[in-house]
């Protein structure tokens, strides 16, 4: 009988590939030193070692951490998934993440991806036995912080309110400039604006007058087309009368988005304090004149046929609408919306008289079909499935 001895398959050598990651939440000036100086540190610290391969810095500038939708953040996961990382270094678990929960759902993923995240300033390793712990309980602390930062932050931009020292949130919107803090009139744009005030008192409505603007070529201060979103934008900005308002909008927390002003927190209104495009008798006008719009439409809803009608050439839905035919004469039909936002080239419309009405279950939805025989309009109701 034979013996020989088969030697085991030599384990193939390769370095631990390493990256590091890197974020600060706001821009300012001594966050962005340290941004950079954390940039520098890793890349000369990784490129020297000869016992790793370096992946590179992912970072995020100006990004919170409470959030994971961070673009650094996530370049570095889709790498890590890639099977491209070791391990990740960071100095802190706060500039990883602020949220417990944000924290432990990456931190899991990286290790069933045999991923390594090292804390530098903590010491923790998430390879060890006892690292998902102490990780638990340093992390809360992490959003604790951030949470009593974020209520710091929101106290000091209502002091600085009540204070009168004001915040413009933007370096130019469609009619001014900010030029060294105040607002100044672009004469050209300001004609815009005049327009569509002049536009909407005149009986237009924003889609029509988006439409108008955009078959002219005319683009929003962004280069984009007009909607129906952006002229109503403009139609209740109060800074075009020369007013400013402050606080419309606020964040209740870490963690959740503006939410408009609707009298949970404090606003703080200032009178005259620019150059205004349109006299505050137009704009209080056109204020009026929505509300008022917007009343008849909520009641337009309660009309049994209110969305139950749908253009048989389109799909859109039939609107109701009221045509005065001089002082005394009218006639209230269900015209196509699609026709009535953007036009004949959109589609052709439909459009059938209020009266012609056939009695239909208005708890089923209904195409509405036109067809013209002997010069007479016919319409056949199709339930929409």
């Amino acid at each position: 009988m034979g013996f020989r001895i088969i030697p085991a398959k030599p384990k193939e050598y390769r370095l631990q590939r390493v990256c590091a990651y890197v974020r600060v939440s706001s821009q300012l000036d001594a966050q962005g030193e340290s941004f950079d100086q954390q940039i520098t540190h890793y890349t000369n610290r990784f490129k020297a070692d000869p016992t790793v391969e370096f992946v590179g810095v992912f970072s995020d500038y100006g990004v919170t951490g409470t959030t994971l939708k961070r673009p650094g953040f996530q370049a570095m996961m889709a790498e890590a998934r890639d099977g491209k990382i070791d391990v990740i270094y960071t100095k802190a678990i706060s500039r990883f993440a602020r949220n417990t929960q944000a924290m432990l759902e990456s931190i899991r993923e990286l290790s069933a991806l045999n991923v390594t995240v090292r804390f530098e300033k903590e010491q923790l390793d998430t390879s060890t036995g006892d690292g998902e712990l102490m990780l638990t309980v340093l992390s809360s602390f992490a959003q604790e912080e951030s949470e009593n930062i974020s209520q710091n932050l929101r106290w000091s931009i209502q002091r600085r309110f009540q204070r009168g020292e004001l915040i413009l949130n933007t370096d130019r919107f469609l009619g001014y400039a900010k030029v060294n803090g105040t607002l100044t009139i672009i004469p050209e744009e300001a004609a815009i604006v005049r327009r569509i005030f002049e536009a909407y008192l005149q009986g237009e409505g924003p889609h029509r007058i988006a439409k108008a603007l955009n078959d002219e070529g005319i683009a929003t201060v962004t280069g984009k087309r007009w909607g129906a979103s952006s002229i109503n934008y403009v139609l209740q900005n109060e800074k075009y009368k020369g007013d400013l308002l402050q606080q419309k909008t606020y964040t209740p927390g870490v963690r959740k988005g503006k939410r408009k002003n609707q009298g949970e927190v404090e606003a703080y209104l200032v009178k005259d304090h620019h150059e205004p495009i349109i006299s505050k008798d137009v704009w209080q006008a056109v204020q009026e004149e929505r509300l008022r719009r917007s009343r008849g439409h909520q009641m337009n809803k309660r009309y049994p046929a209110s969305g139950k009608l749908h253009c048989g050439k389109c799909g859109g839905t039939l609107r109701r609408r009221t045509w005065n035919k001089g002082k005394t004469c009218e006639s209230v039909v269900w015209q196509c919306s699609t026709y009535i936002q953007h036009g004949k080239q959109a589609c052709e419309g439909t459009i059938v008289k209020d009266q012609a009405l056939p009695k239909l279950d208005f708890n089923q939805r209904w195409i509405v079909e036109e067809e013209t025989e002997d010069g007479q309009n016919h319409y056949r109701y199709t339930r929409k499935t």
